[in-house]
């Protein structure tokens, strides 16, 4: 009976361990994946949560430092329903307009002002607002690969503008992972549950309907939907006369409907981090490169505002006092030390995480400088090597989804400029000679050739697939299609 007891108590000790060390990585995990500003915000919380973690030095009053942050708060949410509608007013605009007159992404960033001007607010953190959302549901690991491929590809207002077929060809050539469109349409609809609602819409007329659909059932929400997929034009043109003759309304009823349509948010992604048009900041860089004049290499990360932290002297002596004073505790006094001992734990698994958060971020970055070492000597794109995110996890050891955390939603600073850490990044190219070259490479050259051409008489696909050639770039016109398409360069009849 008594080794029956033991064993019990062993396995129970066994399932806490384990738990814990589950509890402790997914801390690691969510932590690595922050930026530095967003580090800063999520070490306050912890100090204002546990007492037994201080930082080193005195920062002030915390409380009047959370009073603050609930003033504005609530600014912030006065400003929400202005913001949202005026979004709202500029993405319709914006459908009215020549596809010429339409912002295109340059991909690669062709200039060095692109990439120094670029600005990030709390966009940048729906990804793991997303990936915490992800866990909740049940996905085998082919659709986690999937979702965790969607998610990446969402753009910063959470709509997903690039087209299915092309994920399945990137899924199954940077990742190994060989889906069709259907199944891609499967997650991507397991994502369009996710909250905020409108999230991983493909069109600005999707995200509105997956907001109404999500509306309980009335007579307001059948008009909304009707709108929407009948009379999407003139709303679009803001035709509010045309719609209230079109549906029959009353001027009272018109009124409504248009009212609640106005309330619907076309950039949902938004809506997770800080409100649209406000409080917007410059890019912080999590890492600091610097280049010598003799090719030397050094980085360093910026701790910004972080804290040193340790746990509180008044915790662990309370701590100790309480140990020494075992046999003679009273039930309160063991309360208090239960409560003192998660406290202390806690803060020192938090303290560790950090420490290995740095940890991470520095060998991953020291891998990238390493592969990638010519690019930061000279600052030429077209240097860059192919490197995708599985060569960095086998010269790391870390694991794959570890290495995509770290390299998701940070930045670095160089001699060069500042780059997301994705921008070094990319898949590769190999010859029939067995050469491997980078197809950011292939990228600066055609951009080249269609800077160099003749306006008057601009070079076709299958041209510019020819004189790639001659360069040492033999790749299908397909590919030279892909290619320009990325880098938002129109047809050659459009380019006159």
């Amino acid at each position: 009976m008594a080794q029956s007891q033991i064993q019990e108590q062993r396995l129970a000790e066994q399932q806490r361990l384990t738990q814990s060390i589950t509890q402790q990585q997914l801390l690691q995990s969510q932590l690595t994946e922050l930026p530095v500003t967003q580090l800063v915000e999520r070490i306050q919380a912890e100090m204002d949560d546990n007492p037994a973690l201080e930082p080193s030095t005195d920062e002030g009053d915390g409380y009047s430092e959370n009073v603050e942050y609930t003033e504005q708060s609530e600014n912030a949410d006065a400003y929400e329903q202005e913001e949202r509608q005026s979004a709202l007013d500029e993405a319709l605009q914006s459908l009215g307009r020549d596809d010429e007159d339409l912002p295109v992404y340059q991909g690669g960033m062709s200039n060095q002002e692109e990439r120094e001007s670029m600005v990030y607010g709390q966009s940048l953190s729906f990804y793991d607002q997303l990936k915490e959302q992800m866990g909740m549901i049940n996905l085998t690991e082919q659709q986690q690969s999937i979702m965790e491929y969607l998610i990446g590809s969402l753009d910063d207002d959470g709509l997903l503008r690039k087209p299915l077929h092309a994920i399945a060809d990137e899924l199954a050539i940077y990742h190994g992972v060989d889906v069709n469109e259907e199944q891609i349409e499967q997650v991507l609809t397991m994502l369009q549950d996710f909250d905020p609602a409108g999230i991983g819409a493909r069109s600005l007329q999707e995200c509105l309907l997956l907001q109404v659909k999500r509306r309980e059932p009335s007579r307001l929400k059948e008009l909304m939907e009707r709108v929407l997929n009948k009379y999407f034009e003139l709303f679009t043109k803001k035709h509010w006369k045309q719609l209230q003759q079109a549906l029959r309304l009353t001027d009272l009823q018109a009124e409504t409907l248009i009212s609640e349509l106005r309330k619907l948010n076309p950039k949902p992604g938004t809506s997770m981090g800080e409100v649209v048009g406000h409080s917007i900041q410059q890019i912080t860089p999590d890492f600091i490169i610097d280049t010598l004049d003799d090719g030397t290499v050094s980085f360093q990360l910026n701790t910004g505002d972080i804290p040193e932290l340790h746990v509180s002297p008044s915790f662990t002596e309370t701590l100790e006092e309480y140990q020494h004073n075992k046999d003679n505790m009273s039930r309160q006094m063991k309360e208090a030390l239960l409560y003192t001992k998660k406290k202390v734990d806690a803060a020192q698994n938090f303290i560790e995480a950090i420490r290995q958060r740095h940890h991470t971020l520095t060998i991953v970055m020291r891998a990238i400088i390493q592969w990638q070492h010519r690019f930061f000597e000279e600052g030429d794109e077209a240097s860059l090597r192919p490197m995708i995110l599985k060569d960095i996890s086998e010269r790391t050891g870390l694991d794959l989804s570890t290495v995509s955390r770290v390299s998701n939603s940070k930045y670095a600073q160089t001699r060069w400029g500042t780059f997301p850490l994705r921008y070094f990044f990319n898949d590769g190219y190999t010859t029939t000679e067995g050469e491997e070259l980078s197809t950011r490479q292939i990228k600066v050259a055609l951009r080249d050739l269609i800077d160099g051409e003749d306006k008057a008489h601009p070079l076709s696909d299958e041209t510019l697939r020819q004189m790639l050639a001659g360069k040492g770039y033999p790749i299908a016109r397909r590919t030279v299609a892909k290619y320009r398409e990325q880098l938002g360069i129109p047809v050659a009849r459009l380019r006159k």
